[in-house]
C-alpha cells in the first residue's frame, strides 16, 4: 500500500510538473499536508513522541527534501533513465545493507527476495532516453553523481524514518513534513523555479497527501517486520507509476520494465512467505 500511495504521488507530481515547476508542485503538496497533520495532531491531543523520535524523523524530512532537489537538477541534465535507476537502486540499497549489519542476515527466501528485488527495482526505473541528441561529455558524470546522492539521500530518509517509528506515527510525520517545507523553501530562495507559478496547487496538494499516506505506511510498515524487506518493496513505488501512466495517458510500459515488475512479483512472493 505504501509504494502504491507513493506510485500514485509521482505520476500526479508528474503531471503537474508538466504544467508548472516541480519544486512549486512538491513545495505545495508539503506546506498544505504540514498544516493538516499539525491540525490533527493538536484537535486530537496526541502525546509528543520523544525528542529522539522527532530528531531522526526532521533529519530524515530535511535531507530528503534536498535528496529531491538533487533528483530534479539530475532529471533535469539528461540521460533521465539511467539518472533514475541509479537512484531507485540506491535507494533500496542503502537501508538493506543497513540492515544486514543492524538486524543480521536474513533467512534464504528473504536473502532470495532481496536478491530478486534490487535487479527490479534497476529495470523498473531505467529506460532508454527518448531523446536522440547527445549531451555534453561532462553532463552525465554530473547527472549520475547528483543521482547517486539523491539515492543516498532517499535511502538515508528510510532509515532515518524506521528509527523514529517508535514515537506517534502522526507526530513523526509532522515533524518531517515541517522539516522538509523548511528546505524545500530553502531550496526556492537559492535557486527560484521558472515561470509560470501557477497551477500547481491541486496537483501539490493531491501527490502531497499520497506521499505523506505512503511515508505513514512505510513508517508503520518498519515497525511489523525488517527494514530491509519494508524499504525494499516500498521501493517498487515506480511500477505504479509507470501502470498508471498506461491506464491514463496511454504511455505503455517497454519490456524491460514488464520485465522488471514480473521480477518484482516473484520478489515480493518470496519476501512475504
Amino acid at each position: 500500500m505504501s509504494a502504491a500511495a507513493w506510485g500514485g504521488s509521482d505520476f500526479v507530481g508528474g503531471l503537474g510538473s508538466r504544467r508548472a515547476p516541480s519544486l512549486l508542485v512538491v513545495a505545495s503538496g508539503h506546506f498544505v499536508t504540514l498544516i493538516v497533520l499539525l491540525a490533527i495532531c493538536l484537535e486530537a491531543h496526541l502525546a509528543l513522541p520523544g525528542n529522539h523520535d522527532l530528531l531522526f524523523a526532521a533529519v530524515g524530512g530535511f535531507e530528503g527534501a534536498v535528496a529531491l532537489a538533487l533528483f530534479y537538477r539530475a532529471l533535469a541534465m539528461g540521460a533521465m533513465g539511467l539518472t533514475a535507476a541509479l537512484t531507485g537502486l540506491l535507494t533500496a540499497l542503502v537501508p538493506v545493507v543497513f540492515s544486514l549489519f543492524r538486524d543480521g542476515f536474513p533467512s534464504r527466501l528473504t536473502a532470495a527476495g532481496l536478491a530478486m528485488g534490487l535487479p527490479a527495482i534497476w529495470l523498473i526505473t531505467h529506460s532508454p532516453t527518448a531523446s536522440g541528441s547527445q549531451p555534453r561529455a561532462a553532463t552525465p558524470a554530473a547527472a549520475l553523481l547528483l543521482a547517486a546522492l539523491a539515492g543516498l539521500g532517499f535511502g538515508t530518509q528510510l532509515i532515518l524514518f524506521k528509527l523514529a517509528a517508535g514515537g506517534n506515527v502522526l507526530w513523526i510525520m509532522t515533524s518531517a513534513r515541517a522539516a522538509g517545507v523548511a528546505a524545500m523553501f530553502l531550496v526556492i530562495l537559492i535557486v527560484p523555479p521558472l515561470r509560470p507559478w501557477r497551477g500547481f496547487w491541486l496537483f501539490g496538494i493531491l501527490a502531497g497527501s499520497l506521499d505523506t499516506l505512503g511515508n505513514l505506511l512505510y513508517i508503520q510498515t518498519t515497525r511489523l517486520g525488517r527494514l530491509d524487506v519494508a524499504a525494499l518493496v516500498c521501493s517498487l513505488y515506480p511500477a505504479g507509476t509507470i501502470l498508471l501512466a498506461a491506464l491514463v495517458l496511454r504511455e505503455w510500459p517497454t519490456l524491460r520494465q514488464f520485465a522488471g515488475m514480473a521480477l518484482a512479483l516473484g520478489a515480493v512472493a518470496l519476501l512475504s512467505i
